[in-house]
């Protein structure tokens, strides 16, 4: 092609990186592209889900951050799609649009009590612990005992984790020092992990179980009746490599914890039906569960409650809608066929196209997007025509016409630089996030 390819990326975490990377690859260099936020800092759920004490898996960012440095990428922060600009803004100014914008909200169970105070998305509570900007303000009351987190994910897992640490234990990673303020108060001392189905049915990886049961101040336990496994079950785990690895951890749970300041009970075959509590939570009512004929989750009638005063709920992401896009409400994602955006008819939108979790739901890992966004890639590529006509304009002159002050690679450095700094002045790790949004601008001007 004889004039390089104009895409605008919509998301800037590892999806929308991966793919500016497929497209300059893809194209041999004769792409240029533009990465749109709404947030100032790049990297999504590297910097904003990966939980603190998983410093491996954060050393991605170092991956993408090459991508951002190669030359024929830009980064713009604090851009937000249907405030700041609109997708006729976009395709006016560019030869196609991918969106990456992920998966932002969380499920609900659907049961009474679930709005009470202390009934929190485990979302909104990783958001906080990982200095999303959105939470920065948020008050967790962390002066229950006993706590407990639905889901047997690995977000739940990561939950439990960093409400069994102690705040000493997080002061080398990169939370935000309230959070650290917050956590060195709490006054939690008993977590129940809570799953529907069975212990073959956890999805959590056997890396993210056994990290539990290596907590210098929890100890892990499971009940044994919990993991009697069915016919079923049982040969799944003969199959199934993960299940069998779960399995494994989980059966060396089931004899008497040890003895340290903390507690965490991982119990299977429970269905939360309700919230206890008047003004806030005050207590959790379980349903058993079993498996019927068909594999699917039914309840025995037999119930418990948990005297719990906090309840997390990670029982999964959903994508929302994007303003003028089609969209699938009961898969909650952007209806499409390798990426191309379908229309309600079935047939392709023009020049629009998505890649990541707004594709194909929350599934996978951090490495899933690199091909997921190779394939849309691909596909764009195929569709692009030789005589297709130029852009009529620019981004940087239509921000400059509405006078829109975009966060800038080069800004989002200075912020970086903040935060390492910061860290050597409070003789912690090797940084410490801003979270609040005056001080994150702030440190993008080099103030």
């Amino acid at each position: 092609m004889a004039e390089p390819v104009r895409v605008a990326v919509i998301g800037s975490g590892p999806a929308g990186l991966y793919a500016a990377e497929a497209l300059v690859k893809q194209t041999g260099g004769a792409a240029r592209v533009d990465v749109l936020d709404r947030l100032p800092t790049p990297y999504g759920l590297v910097r904003y889900g990966v939980a603190p004490d998983h410093t491996s898996i954060k050393a991605i960012a170092r991956y993408l951050q090459k991508v951002l440095e190669g030359g024929d990428v830009r980064f713009f922060g604090c851009l937000e799609l249907g405030r700041d600009l609109t997708r006729d803004d976009l395709l006016g100014r560019y030869d196609a649009v991918i969106y990456a914008t992920g998966a932002m909200v969380d499920r609900h169970m659907a049961i009474p009590g679930e709005d009470l105070p202390g009934s929190i998305a485990a979302t909104d509570f990783v958001n906080w612990y990982c200095g999303h900007p959105d939470a920065a303000d948020h008050v967790f009351d962390l002066s229950a005992e006993e706590v407990a987190v639905i889901g047997v994910g690995n977000v739940a897992v990561d939950v439990v984790r960093i409400l069994a640490r102690t705040a000493d234990e997080l002061r080398e990673t990169d939370v935000p020092e309230q959070v650290i303020d917050a956590l060195s108060r709490s006054r939690v001392r008993r977590l129940h992990m809570i799953g529907r189905r069975g212990p073959a049915q956890a999805k959590f990886t056997t890396k993210e179980a056994r990290e539990l049961g290596r907590l210098p101040n929890a100890a892990v336990h499971v009940d044994p009746g919990d993991m009697e496994l069915d016919p079923a079950s049982a040969e799944l785990a003969e199959r199934d490599r993960h299940v069998r690895g779960n399995i494994t951890v989980l059966r060396g749970w089931t004899g008497e914890p040890a003895g340290l300041p903390r507690r965490i009970d991982v119990r299977f075959w429970r269905a939360p039906v309700e919230i206890l509590g008047t003004d806030r939570v005050e207590g959790l009512r379980l349903e058993r569960t079993r498996l019927d004929e068909t594999g699917r989750v039914t309840g025995t009638g037999e119930y418990e409650t948990l005297p719990v005063g906090m309840v997390l709920r990670s029982v999964g992401y959903q994508s929302v809608p994007l303003e003028g896009l089609p969209f699938d409400e009961r898969a909650y994602v952007v209806p499409n066929d390798g990426g191309r955006v379908l229309a309600p008819d079935g047939s392709p939108v023009p020049r629009e196209y998505v890649t990541g979790w707004i594709k194909r739901g929350p599934t996978g890992v951090v490495g899933t997007n690199k091909s997921d966004a190779a394939e849309t890639v691909r596909n764009l590529l195929a569709d692009l025509p030789d005589d297709r006509p130029r852009p009529a304009g620019t981004l940087d002159e239509l921000l400059e016409e509405r006078g829109l002050p975009a966060v800038t690679y080069a800004d989002w450095l200075n912020l970086d630089a903040a935060e390492i700094a910061l860290a050597r002045s409070l003789g912690r790790g090797e940084r410490v996030k801003l979270a609040r949004w005056e001080a994150m601008t702030k440190a993008c001007r080099g103030d």
